[in-house]
């Protein structure tokens, strides 16, 4: 009988070590045949995340960040122990002690769906697996996916230690919020460094793995609330805190950024502007989009913060002057609901929610909640209570009419405004004392325009504004738009001339031209429709004379003109049509006033930059825009009084007495020409331009150190009117912001090259005077040693030729009142006065 029973036995342990022998084996086989192939888990030892690049102002301080995975990468050693403790006890209690996977949670995770018939069903991948399955495998619940995990688990933990595990995982995991990693949840929740997390916090951080896009601290607030209470136990229970932290931090509310109980980090840094976006786009063409957005650039910006709401204020007050002198109520077209007025709950949260710019200094978004019979009641974002509208303050502006004709002017205010309308306004103060006066409408201009000042000897860009609002509009018309330059562009052809032997006395003929061109006859005019006749080319760049200027380049060839554009970097290939002479051709602000920059510091190149240094992850330097060097830099002491000496290794673009010389011409725009609106406390040199039918107003100008420009039109190109000028629009602009400039900036007067000398000329006609001369007209010209003051002749750009031997050249005043004959055989005399206005070369075609 014991033999039978024995039997019995020993041939069911026969089969069970059989169907183990061969249980196990099919699990080899398994394991073998899913090991191949498998992605190389040694990569992980170089991990580089995808983090955020931040650009910093010059004094270091955070001015804005660009993601694709808000992440900020924190060494294992810099994260607290608390944090590190919420998320084990959340998600693997048993990580210090297992191989990469825990078969005691497997286990319990599987006991746990059975006594629940499959409703509740925890995960039992540990830490070290689930950096497997964020890094290396997909996410699909599979025995593939999973057997493959628990492999590649097994050989990470023979090549990296625990806490190179756990950086890895903590720094990659999402949690929600497109917060990716442990320091960038800890901000997006919190407003905090994971240094300030108390216990409820970081165990609300380890609660939010599990289901990250279900785990929402408003939708969702008793669920994560639960959870975070569970971490907080399972942190007591592995003995990380005590029982009493324990009970009095699950007795916590559940607070968060997303509850309002914070401040959101994102909401302490200044609304993104031109400036750094256009570093963006500068940067991700340079570097590659994916190095930028995930790179974790250390970007340090050439911005003036202060400087830069100069620049956005003063060309918003210009755009909204002129855009309230046309006086046509647009509003913002936006409307909120009736129902969502029923209550200041529901209005407030629609009015926040309502699509409209708020990145204007002292602009509030507001609501039209009721009308009477003249003012308007409004609710005001941001503001207690509610507010009026007065009738007075709507009486500027008219409505369009369906049919797109203008109504009647606005007596009260239900004349523009609807209750429901979503309107933007403003706080109007006293001049004297800035008290309060009342709430008035404001509305984005149709005109836009840019703005950039850029300092002339290294090319740092101070300031830099792309339109009226950031947030209306991101076109930057700083740097994208294609303008046409008008007269601003007349000051390359001069130069170009000044280099081919003329001098700011050269007599120009300004009589009319006709040319026969493939789109019929052109027939270019001056802006007053007048002509002078001959005229020094000082004169004509000072008042803007656009057949002088056609001459000029007909005279020294506009391939010439075309040369030097190009080199100046204002056109990549400018086309040599006379046309372009007058500025014809598009360009933009940004490549016109980093040219004229190279005016401004006599005659050098200079690269315009947004970003003086950039640095990797690792704080190395990858690119410095200066790169100047310092002679005496490593000396320990310098002698009292004593700079540090940078040498220049520039390109020379222009002579430095050519640069000079137009500098100077430059000047007297600006002293009695169309700039003569500029109103500054030192030297300023500069240029308007005013294309045709006004459809684009310029004016760039430069002190010693600092260059700045400013451009005004419709971004579909259209008259700005009969009154529009760059001297009108613009040079209030330039005013507005280089006032404050010069207080930090200061200026001097415009450096002198060798190489010349001055000489006094009449600014009139070009004779060259005695030493002792004085007088209005007289003005001390600088000539280039070794130039001939005889002889020139008038130069009319070959149009029609004055004979050299019948019309001497002006070098003394006695010469005013001689018989000439021209060309054509015609007698003419040289008038007395000085605007030759009778003097003509003859018929020019």
């Amino acid at each position: 009988m014991l033999r039978i029973v024995m039997s019995f036995f020993g041939a069911i342990f026969s089969w069970i070590v059989t169907g183990l022998f061969f249980l196990a084996l099919t699990i080899g086989a398994v394991f073998w045949m899913y090991s191949r192939d498998l992605p190389s888990h040694e990569q992980l030892a170089q991990y580089t995340p995808k983090t955020i690049s931040r650009i910093y102002s010059g004094e270091g301080k955070l001015i804005d960040e660009f993601a694709e995975e808000r992440r900020i990468f924190v060494p294992i050693a810099d994260i607290p122990d608390l944090v590190k403790q919420a998320f084990i006890s959340a998600e693997d209690k048993n990580f210090y002690h297992h191989h990469g996977f825990d078969p005691r949670g497997m286990i319990g995770a599987l006991v746990q769906a059975v006594q629940s018939r499959g409703e509740n069903v925890r995960g039992a991948s540990t830490i070290t697996q689930q950096v497997m399955k964020n890094f290396l495998l997909s996410s699909d619940r599979s025995i593939e996916r999973k057997v493959k995990e628990l492999i590649l688990a097994n050989r990470l933990e023979q090549s990296l230690s625990k806490d190179q595990i756990l950086e890895l995982y903590l720094n990659e995991i999402f949690l929600g919020q497109n917060s990716f990693g442990v320091a960038a949840a800890a901000q997006t929740y919190f407003n905090k460094s994971l240094s300030e997390l108390s216990p409820h916090e970081a165990a609300m951080l380890a609660s939010m793995p599990q289901a990250p896009g279900r785990y929402h601290p408003v939708r969702a607030k008793q669920r994560v609330t639960e959870r975070r209470n569970y971490v907080l136990h399972e942190m007591w229970q592995n003995g990380y805190i005590t029982e009493a932290t324990y009970k009095s931090e699950a007795e916590l509310p559940l607070r968060s950024v997303q509850n309002g109980d914070f401040p959101a980090f994102q909401q302490q840094l200044p609304p993104r502007d031109y400036f750094t976006d256009e570093i963006r786009r500068q940067l991700s063409r340079e570097f590659g989009s994916d190095e930028f957005f995930s790179g974790g650039l250390a970007i340090r910006a050439t911005v003036e913060p202060d400087l830069q709401k100069l620049a956005a204020r003063s060309l918003q007050r210009a755009l909204e002057r002129y855009d309230r002198g046309r006086g046509v109520w647009r509003g913002t077209k936006q409307v909120i609901p009736a129902d969502d007025l029923a209550t200041e709950e529901k209005w407030r949260a629609a009015l926040s929610a309502a699509p409209v710019p708020r990145d204007i200094q002292g602009w509030y978004p507001a609501v039209v909640l009721s009308l009477g019979a003249n003012n308007a009641e409004i609710g005001i974002e941001g503001e207690e209570g509610t507010a009026e509208i007065p009738a007075k303050d709507v009486q500027w502006a008219r409505k369009r009419l369906d049919d797109g004709r203008l109504g009647p002017r606005a007596r009260v205010a239900s004349d523009l405004l609807s209750v429901g309308d979503v309107v933007l306004v403003r706080q109007m103060t006293s001049d004297d004392d800035g008290s309060f006066i009342r709430w008035t409408l404001r509305q984005v201009p149709e005109i836009e325009g840019g703005f950039m000042a850029m300092d002339v000897n290294n090319g740092r860009v101070i300031a830099m504004q792309g339109g009226f609002s950031y947030q209306s509009s991101v076109f930057n018309r700083a740097t994208q738009a294609q303008r046409q330059p008008g007269s601003s562009f007349k000051p390359f052809v001069y130069a170009a001339a000044l280099d081919s032997g003329f001098n700011p006395a050269t007599i120009v003929v300004d009589e009319p031209i006709t040319l026969n061109t493939p789109q019929g006859l052109w027939t270019p005019k001056n802006s007053s429709g007048k002509f002078y006749g001959p005229t020094t080319m000082r004169t004509g760049i000072e008042q803007s004379r656009n057949l002088m200027t056609v001459r000029i380049a007909q005279d020294i060839g506009m391939e010439t003109v075309a040369t030097y554009a190009e080199k100046f970097g204002v056109y990549d290939q400018l086309t040599p049509f006379l046309a372009n002479a007058l500025g014809a051709q598009e360009t933009t602000l940004f490549k016109m006033v980093a040219a004229y920059a190279m005016f401004a510091n006599g005659g050098e190149r200079v690269e315009p930059t947004l970003v003086d240094r950039v640095q990797d992850r690792m704080g190395r330097t990858i690119y410095r825009h200066d790169r100047r060097e310092c002679i005496n830099c490593d000396q320990a002491n310098l002698p009292a009084g004593a700079a540090p000496a940078i040498a220049s290794n520039r390109e020379r673009v222009m002579d430095a007495v050519t640069a000079y010389q137009l500098t100077s011409m430059m000047e007297g725009v600006v002293k009695r020409g169309s700039g003569r609106g500029v109103n500054l406390s030192v030297p300023v040199a500069g240029k308007t331009g005013t294309t045709n039918d006004a459809k684009d107003v310029w004016f760039i100008g430069f002190t010693s150190n600092i260059v700045a420009g400013c451009y005004l039109g419709y971004d579909q190109p259209r008259t700005l009117g009969e009154d529009a000028f760059g001297g009108t629009l613009c040079v209030p602009v330039f005013n507005e912001f280089m006032r404050e400039v010069v207080k930090e900036y200061g200026g001097a007067a415009f450096k002198v090259p060798p190489g010349g000398h001055f000489v006094n000329v009449d600014r009139f006609t070009g004779a060259i005077l005695g030493p002792n001369a004085k007088g209005p007209n007289v003005i001390a010209e600088y000539f280039r040693d070794g130039q001939d003051l005889s002889g020139l002749g008038i130069v009319d750009g070959g149009f029609a030729r004055v004979d050299p031997a019948t019309l001497p050249m002006f070098t003394q005043p006695s010469d005013r009142g001689q018989a000439v004959t021209t060309s054509t055989g015609k007698k003419r005399v040289i008038p007395k006065k000085a605007d030759f206005g009778t003097l003509s070369s003859g018929g020019l075609y």
